[in-house]
């Protein structure tokens, strides 16, 4: 997932932002937390169905590896109460992504967080990241970036005025290009090179994410010209990220029209395309808007401090 880079603090981040997230009513019930296995993914989907735009991320984790999977580079956690009915899904590890529709539930994900020492990010609707912060800041890890993205969706495409000639799916021949971006892109947004940190495991991602055809490219003479990624992919809702044009190829319309095509195509077999887009960067915003997408909610991400 890559967002831009920013130095704002969690403080500046939540000034004047005290809306109420709309958690639902708390039965007279009590509630366990525990970690989930594939035995649960109908349950889990059909929750997770219920806000398809909110819960891509989660759900195209769950789509693509199972609940239970090393390439979630974390654990599934349910929080179910006395009923027998779920409150909310959490996938805490590396990248914690937080479904609660009780107040109760997030604070029983923030408590289980609390004990992962390796969490990288918290990535969530503002409100929700809040109020989890809340509940985890005590006993978690130290913040150490704070960044506000604007979701943008597109739900219909534009419509063709010009092709881009020569946009395709990634090949592993093209590894050697896209890694070294996409991992630049990880770089500007955390503070954190993983190329650096874990070169073998962010090679294998890369190319794990090629083959299941998630990579986009335009080349040219043997140079990258255009990438982007899906990192999740449904029914309803495809989710975007790592999205790029060679510095010496901007401002010359090259990434609008191939993200005009790839829109146009995904949107053949889903009802929604979405991206995260840095709160301070205008020029993204235009480009989208551009592209057709609308702005419908404010995320925020929290880069956690590592050991």
């Amino acid at each position: 997932m890559t967002h831009t880079q920013t130095s704002t603090s969690m403080s500046e981040l939540m000034r004047g932002v005290m809306a109420k997230t709309p958690y639902l009513p708390e039965a007279d019930v009590t509630v366990t937390t525990s970690e989930l296995t594939d035995d649960d993914r109908n349950e889990v989907m059909a929750f997770l169905a219920e806000r398809p735009i909110h819960t891509v991320c989660v759900a195209g984790f769950v789509r693509d590896n199972g609940l239970v999977s090393p390439h979630n580079r974390g654990t599934f956690y349910g929080c179910r109460n006395s009923e027998g009915r779920l409150e909310g899904v959490a996938l805490v590890g590396h990248a914690t992504l937080i479904e609660a529709r009780t107040l109760r539930a997030m604070q029983e994900f923030a408590l289980v967080a609390q004990t992962h020492t390796r969490t990288h990010m918290i990535l969530g609707e503002q409100e929700k990241v809040e109020q989890f912060w809340n509940f985890y800041a005590d006993e978690g890890q130290e913040m150490r970036i704070a960044c506000r993205e604007l979701f943008f969706e597109i739900r219909h495409a534009m419509q063709a005025r010009e092709e881009a000639v020569g946009l395709r799916r990634a090949a592993l021949e093209d590894l050697d290009e896209i890694a070294p971006v996409q991992a630049a892109m990880a770089e500007y947004e955390s503070g954190i090179n993983p190329l650096e940190v874990d070169p073998e495991g962010f090679r294998a991602r890369c190319a794990r994410r090629i083959e299941m055809g998630r990579t986009w490219v335009l080349v040219e003479n043997g140079k990258l010209i255009f990438k982007a990624d899906i990192q999740a992919d449904t029914p309803d809702v495809i989710y975007l990220e790592g999205i790029w044009v060679s510095p010496e190829d901007r401002g010359k319309g090259i990434g609008r029209k191939c993200m005009r095509q790839l829109c146009r195509d995904l949107l053949t077999r889903t009802k929604a395309v979405c991206v995260l887009v840095n709160d301070d960067n205008e020029r993204a915003h235009t480009f989208y808007r551009m592209c057709n997408f609308k702005k419908r909610a404010v995320y925020d991400t929290i880069f956690l401090q590592q050991d």
